[in-house]
């Protein structure tokens, strides 16, 4: 046995110790960093070869692996803009150097220009609204730009479109005069009154009303249906002081006619234009929900469009799309946050600032958006903990150390052996 490999076998031994040691102080340094990944030292050795009686002591190698696919306890927050991911998969960040890399932490917060940075300094790239809903790009990061929630400026929208549903009473009573459509007072008592609200290009609000009168009733010699007349006037130019709303300042800007069966069902008619000549707008009206059976008349409406109003602020949904909440009408969507993915996480390259960058061990990247193609969901006000277990490095600290000090023994006996060398030629 070679004393001098004896000793170098030690001084390999404590290094890897001394790698381990390093490999714990990382993660205890990092138990409280955001999404933090726990490394994990292990060892394989190496034999060289012996022969004629001698025994040529090898050496010890160390290699360090990290849990990436293990995910920490979730915290609650009380910043929407702070994410986590329930589940597998990566958000894709860029750092100020314009590099696109992986990461789980998602202590985002809006820096200066309105951007979602987080602790890092890395910057949450998404998908814009701006052209409708987007497409991800599965095999690359085209397309991705800045999330930014500043928000800010009034939005509107024209009304264009707008649906009804209730029930017509099949026992209401035939009009043969004063119909509204005829815009003449007085109207008949026979006819029945509901409004809908609709927005210009201006988000000036518009209320429309609607009136519906019985004007056939069903025959079965000949054969007629029952048919009612539909007839929408503007409630701006309603008739005041007279205790009726007719006659209106300006005709019916729409009017249409509807056919029920025998059986109540519409057969004609339910779809119409609403033609609004002093605001120049256009709403197509659905009314194919309508029906006409012996009870109540009920009514029941809605227009798309918005009124001018400000944003107050953003909301991220489980999918990852970014909403703009406005002070009235619905929210906005305005981007949509991709996750990313390769075939073997825990092979993924670490670099600073707690991203990840693929490598040819860990496959390439895949990217898809949230609760799709196996990923998990995006989780606002909340952030992912670091998975390093403390209980579990302090118990790794303690056998480094031993292993250090048996190893610095074995050195140390390798010295004294020298010293016994050095002493017979004295």
């Amino acid at each position: 046995m070679s004393i001098f490999g004896s000793m170098k076998t030690a001084v390999s031994g404590m290094n890897a110790q001394a790698n381990r040691l390093s490999v714990v102080s990382d993660n205890i340094a990092n138990v409280n960093t955001t999404a933090y990944k726990a490394g994990s030292a292990s060892f394989s050795s190496l034999i060289l070869p012996s022969g004629g009686g001698d025994y040529n002591s090898g050496s010890v190698e160390t290699h360090v692996s990290y849990s990436v696919s293990k995910q920490g306890d979730t915290i609650s927050t009380s910043s929407n803009s702070n994410l986590s991911i329930q589940g597998a998969g990566f958000f894709v960040v860029q750092g100020a150097d314009g590099k696109t890399v992986l990461t789980r932490a998602g202590d985002f917060a809006p820096d200066a220009n309105g951007n979602l940075v987080n602790s890092a300094g890395y910057t949450l790239m998404g998908y814009s609204y701006a052209s409708g809903a987007p497409a991800v790009v599965v095999n690359g990061f085209d397309g991705l730009i800045p999330i930014n929630v500043n928000q800010s400026g009034l939005a509107n929208s024209a009304s264009t479109s707008g649906t009804f549903t209730g029930n017509l009473n099949s026992n209401a009573t035939v009009a043969t005069s004063g119909l509204p459509s005829a815009n003449t007072a007085p109207v008949t008592a026979n006819t029945q009154k509901s409004s809908v609200v609709g927005y210009d290009k201006l988000g000036n609000t518009v209320m429309y009303d609607i009136y519906y009168t019985k004007v056939q009733a069903a025959t079965t010699s000949p054969a007629a249906p029952d048919k009612w007349e539909v007839a929408v006037y503007r409630n701006a130019d309603a008739a005041t002081g007279t205790g009726s709303s007719f006659p209106y300042s300006s005709g019916p800007v729409a009017t249409s006619t509807l056919t029920f069966d025998t059986n109540g069902n519409l057969t004609g008619g339910g779809n119409f234009t609403i033609n609004d000549p002093k605001t120049g707008g256009a709403i197509a009206m659905d009314m194919t929900k309508m029906t006409q059976k012996a009870t109540d008349f009920s009514s029941k409406g809605s227009t798309n469009g918005q009124a001018a109003s400000p944003v107050t602020g953003v909301s991220i949904d489980k999918n990852g799309v970014v909403y703009a909440n406005y002070k009235t009408g619905d929210p906005k969507p305005i981007y949509q946050i991709p996750l990313a993915t390769v075939a073997s996480p825990d092979k993924l390259t670490p670099l600073s600032g707690n991203v990840y960058q693929a490598s040819a061990e860990s496959g390439v990247t895949v990217t898809s958006f949230a609760n799709s193609n196996g990923l998990g969901y995006i989780q606002s006000n909340s952030l992912e903990a670091s998975n390093v277990d403390l209980a579990g490095q302090l118990t790794d600290m303690i056998q480094a150390q031993k292993s250090y000090t048996a190893n610095s023994k074995v050195f140390q006996s390798g010295a004294d052996l020298l010293d016994v060398l050095v002493n017979l030629a004295r």
